[in-house]
């Protein structure tokens, strides 16, 4: 790892976009599970607040990546999210990525997969949970099919979720970069060497490194 220096990986509006998502996301999940779960829901009662929270955080959800499309960032963000490249093939199919070294780009075959899978989740779940709410509007066979759409859109959703939450706890370098904007670049050569030599060959994004910091960032590349 470099000893001096870092890449900046996010800007303020894309980590906005995340942390938004992200506490909107776990409102909806909370709010599921009190409602569908027995014991939870004597436990916490008050279904009916319950039931208005998870609404509005529902519709909610997309908010967030709709006003930060208004940033730039954000948007390239965006495209690369949506772009599948060769690279990202070779990704999915090398048994230790962390060794391959790899060209991989600002967001590798998991992350893009991840995104669009989430994505695709949230606008059923939006859609559904509407005609579920203003079920009166449909058909009984349009809101018996949105009932089972949704629940276990949910259930693929929380699964989702729980294994991205997973991989982030162990990527400490990687939750920093969502914390603070920035990472090592030991970090970024290694887990996204393609992006990180971009970067690094523009100068745009390196930055100054804190050097307490950096002795940590070494203790945690070692202990990686």
């Amino acid at each position: 790892m470099h000893p001096l220096r870092e890449l900046r990986r996010f800007t303020t509006a894309e980590r906005w976009v995340h942390r938004s998502t992200a506490a909107l996301m776990g409102a909806c999940l909370a709010t599921a599970a009190v409602l569908y779960v027995g014991p939870l829901a004597v436990l916490v009662g008050r279904r009916s607040l319950v039931a208005q929270v998870h609404l509005v955080a529902g519709i909610a959800l997309p908010l967030p990546l709709l006003l930060g499309l208004l940033s730039r960032a954000v948007r390239h963000d965006a495209h690369r999210l949506g772009r599948f490249l060769p690279v990202d093939s070779v990704w999915l199919r090398a048994r230790d990525r962390r060794t391959a070294d790899l060209p991989v780009g600002k967001f590798n075959a998991g992350q893009k997969l991840n995104a669009a899978l989430s994505l695709g989740a949230i606008l059923l779940m939006l859609g559904t949970g509407l005609t579920m709410r203003y079920a009166n509007q449909w058909p009984l066979t349009v809101r018996t099919g949105s009932t089972f759409v949704h629940d276990w859109v949910a259930f693929f959703l929380t699964v989702l979720v729980l294994g991205h939450v997973r991989l982030a706890l162990r990527d400490p370098q990687a939750r920093a970069g969502l914390r603070t904007g920035a990472v090592p670049v030991g970090w970024a050569l290694r887990e996204h060497r393609g992006w990180a030599e971009e970067e690094l060959g523009s100068g745009g994004g390196a930055v100054a490194l804190d050097p307490n910091r950096a002795g940590r960032d070494t203790e945690v590349d070692q202990q990686l």
